[in-house]
């Protein structure tokens, strides 16, 4: 029997293989095939098995917090249900009675009657320099307090929460001495101390909101030192813009609050015919000295709302540079330690300068202090301390002297360019 000619040859298949392939080595491959994926879903299916029972407690827990958390919704909307009556009676109750007390003020105290100043300026041979000296101090804090404001919202450096809430400290001191100083100095061109109850109401008013949104402000903005030294990779998180806004608005509420309590009971009281008030600006411990009634109660309720307001901010920061001081002294970095000393040391002096003055006047009895000394101490954290703030921040950052530096420069560019065209 004749060999066939190709038996025993290699077949050329052309180019995509040279081998000779068999059906035997086929079926091999795909049995072998067939029983690697059956090993691999076994596995897959061991190993899923496995991740569900581990992952039991971690569903269980879900399973759990949401359960609670329904119940939580439930009872916050029934406390809803609950309060919102009581509280919409609780605040009809507060508007008639202050419709009540307008009332009075309009039967007791016409606008026709005005008020008069003993003023800062009833020393002939002084009063020329204390004009030039309070008006250079108005004016300084105006500009001190625009070009940080100015700043921080054109330079994104400065686009931080710790300066966020700085420029609005500076805003509410721009406001703050803008209600006392200029009558005061318009007063003393003209010839006249007189002041409107209108007048004396409304300057009363905005001073109670503004001191008062100052306090809150400074108070919790240690919150922002003890949270950037403290826990600062959670800075972001904890000091988002949101919780910013949130201390914005909480600070002007406070201050709105003491001030919508506090002013209408004062200018309720029927006054004497002798309206001499001994200060520079309507002051509600120098107003109630002119009331004709008994005003004992009231102040000590105006008392109690005073040392409220300075200690709650003021526990803030004491507790917050605790925390501060514990952590600094603990750091082993020295760079690290002058740093966050410089940070707080600004706050700490502006602090200490606007709540020690303060404290001085609402917390201490009266018979610890005579008007001329209130004078003075009015002047401190009513005149001065707007002007100082900006200074202290100013001068001690870094930050905010380079920011100023460069608005510097782009300015004398821009002159450059403009003098280049024309």
């Amino acid at each position: 029997m004749q060999d066939h000619p190709w038996e025993g040859r290699e077949v050329d298949w052309g180019p995509c293989s040279r081998e000779l392939v068999t059906c035997q080595d086929l079926s091999k491959g795909l049995t072998s095939s067939r029983h690697s994926i059956m090993m691999l879903r076994g596995n897959v299916e061991k190993s899923s098995r496995r991740r569900r029972i581990q992952g039991m407690p971690s569903i269980l827990f879900l399973n759990v917090f949401f359960q609670l958390f329904k119940v939580c919704c439930l009872t916050i909307s029934l406390h809803v249900v609950i309060l919102i009556p009581w509280e919409c009676h609780l605040i009809w109750k507060i508007l008639g009675y202050t419709n009540t007390v307008m009332e009075s003020m309009e039967r007791y105290n016409t606008s026709s009657m005005d008020f008069t100043f003993m003023g800062l300026f009833n020393r002939k041979e002084i009063s020329g320099l204390l004009f030039a000296i309070i008006s250079i101090i108005f004016f300084t804090s105006l500009m001190a307090n625009g070009v940080m404001i100015f700043l921080i919202h054109t330079d994104l450096r400065l686009h931080t929460p710790m300066y966020f809430l700085l420029s609005h400290l500076s805003f509410i001191d721009m406001m703050y001495i803008s209600t006392i100083v200029p009558k005061m100095l318009v007063d003393y061109l003209l010839g006249q101390r007189t002041i409107s109850f209108v007048g004396c109401t409304a300057q009363h008013f905005l001073y109670l909101t503004l001191v008062g949104a100052e306090f809150f402000l400074l108070g919790l903005m240690a919150y922002d030192r003890y949270v950037a030294i403290c826990n600062p990779l959670r800075y972001p998180v904890l000091m988002s813009r949101r919780v910013c806004w949130m201390i914005i608005a909480g600070s002007w509420f406070g201050g709105s609050l003491d001030g919508f309590l506090l002013t209408p009971i004062t200018m309720s009281f029927p006054f004497c015919n002798s309206r001499e008030i001994n200060h520079f600006f309507c002051e509600a411990p120098a107003v109630l000295k002119l009331a004709c009634a008994d005003t004992a109660l009231y102040e000590t309720v105006m008392y109690v709302c005073c040392v409220l307001m300075l200690l709650i901010p003021f526990s803030v920061v004491i507790a917050s540079y605790a925390r501060i001081l514990t952590t600094v002294h603990h750091m082993s970095s020295a760079e690290g330690r002058k740093k966050a000393f410089a940070t707080c040391s600004s706050h700490m002096t502006v602090v200490t300068l606007f709540y020690g003055a303060a404290m001085y006047t609402y917390m201490l009895p009266h018979s610890y202090h005579t008007p001329a000394q209130d004078k003075v101490l009015s002047v401190f954290y009513t005149i001065l301390t707007p002007m100082l703030n900006p200074l202290i921040y100013s001068l001690r950052n870094k930050d905010v002297t380079g920011a100023l530096k460069r608005a510097l420069g782009r300015f004398k560019c821009s002159q450059r360019v403009s003098g280049d065209i024309f």
